[in-house]
């Protein structure tokens, strides 16, 4: 017990002097606030382009491309195809028959709304069983586009960043001009970065009467997929890839969340570097300070572990100090955020919200406190070193 009453009792001390030196605990503390700032900002929008890829996919969900194809847009199947994909067992059926949506993948360029600058935005033919396969796609303003006719609708991303895109409007896609009659949300998901419309109008648009790329179905449980996927791959006149919704969504997350974590994680550890030495200079000013009174204590009895103690609860306070104002400012202007970025599979454009999660939260105060142990190491060794005699002559 006198062990741990020895620790805290030095370390409370030490920190009933931190107001003399507030100076220089207050820059210590925004520097680590700025590294953790940066790097819960830089790795929210990783979160949240991952969130908005993987929250699209279903694992009772199948896409189905040909095989050797990463992609929707190096893949391609004909009508026969499609109709053999769709009689497959393990698909759900509705009313109108299997609940699968042989689709169209095309990009197009449109202006952004907030520099007027050009960019690729995916424009899908769908089929009407899209809709029950998804599962999440709701319309929240005008109406679902009709069979035949040259109609779009447009999801809440894209309509929120690219220009000319509201409900009544009409844009030139192909050969044809197409009429905005509808916009739609999909729980967050990739799928608001997208135009959708009618495979069978938007096929000789683009000269593709016959061929469409992918085909995505509805199974009737997650575990209908094998059987589903054996029957399709075994089947002589079908040259196919199957994968699960969820898995393929997640794959194409996967480089550009890597990128993103990596680049962050760079610039984050840069300007650690600038708070370590911040952290560093700071505990070494106090040991100087107190350096009477640290021999003192060290006269009464202390030993040198609680000197090491007292010199790291200061250290490791401040980053923590640090940490949560750097987290909590990310939060308030980073969470929500709305932006988009390049998807590297498709070359489109996908809109997202930064995310800042509590776990994101966690590690970044994590990344505060190791600056805040690491600066104050080697103060705290210099003070536990520090000679008793001549630190009482000290004036």
């Amino acid at each position: 017990m006198l062990f741990f009453f020895r620790f805290f009792s030095i370390a409370i001390f030490n920190l009933h002097s931190l107001p003399e030196r507030k100076g220089a605990a207050v820059t210590a503390a925004i520097g680590i606030a700025g590294v953790v700032g940066v790097l819960v900002g830089v790795l929210a929008i990783a979160d949240g382009f991952r969130r908005a890829m993987t929250v699209s996919g279903s694992p009772d969900v199948a896409v189905v491309l040909r095989a050797g194809s990463d992609t929707e847009m190096t893949s391609g199947f004909d009508r026969e195809s499609t109709r053999a994909i769709s009689d497959a067992p393990g698909i759900a059926r509705g009313p109108g028959g299997a609940l699968a949506s042989a689709e169209l993948f095309v990009i197009i360029n449109l202006p952004k709304r907030s520099t007027g600058t050009d960019a690729n935005v995916p424009l899908r033919g769908v089929e009407q069983g899209a809709f029950e396969v998804r599962g999440n796609i709701k319309i929240v303003e005008g109406r679902k586009f009709e069979t035949g006719r040259n109609e779009i609708i447009v999801g809440a991303g894209a309509a929120r960043a690219f220009a000319g895109l509201d409900v009544g409007k009409q844009i030139k896609v192909g050969r044809n001009e197409w009429e905005i009659v509808g916009v739609f949300t999909a729980g967050g998901g990739i799928a608001e970065s997208e135009i959708w419309a009618d495979t069978a109008v938007l096929q000789p648009a683009y000269h593709r009467e016959n061929s469409v790329q992918s085909v995505y179905a509805r199974l009737t449980s997650e575990s209908a997929f094998q059987p589903f996927k054996d029957a399709l791959t075994t089947d002589p006149k079908l040259n196919v890839k199957v994968i699960r919704q969820s898995d393929f969504y997640a794959d194409q997350s996967t480089v550009v969340s890597k990128f993103i974590t990596t680049i962050g994680v760079f610039i984050a550890s840069l300007m650690a570097i600038g708070a370590l030495f911040g952290a560093l200079n700071t505990m070494y000013s106090a040991v100087s300070a107190r350096t009477r009174e640290i021999a003192t204590l060290r006269a009464l009895g202390f030993g040198a572990g609680p000197v090491i103690f007292s010199v790291l609860v200061e250290s490791v306070l401040l980053s923590i100090v640090g940490g949560a104002l750097g987290g909590g400012a990310s939060y308030l202007l980073f969470n929500g955020y709305r932006a988009s970025t390049i998807n590297w599979q498709t070359f489109s454009q996908v809109t997202f919200a930064f995310e800042v999660t509590p776990v994101l939260l966690v590690k970044a105060l994590g990344f505060a406190i190791a600056i805040g142990l690491f600066g104050g190491l080697f103060p705290a060794i210099r003070a536990a070193r520090l000679p008793i005699a001549s630190g009482l002559r000290e004036a």
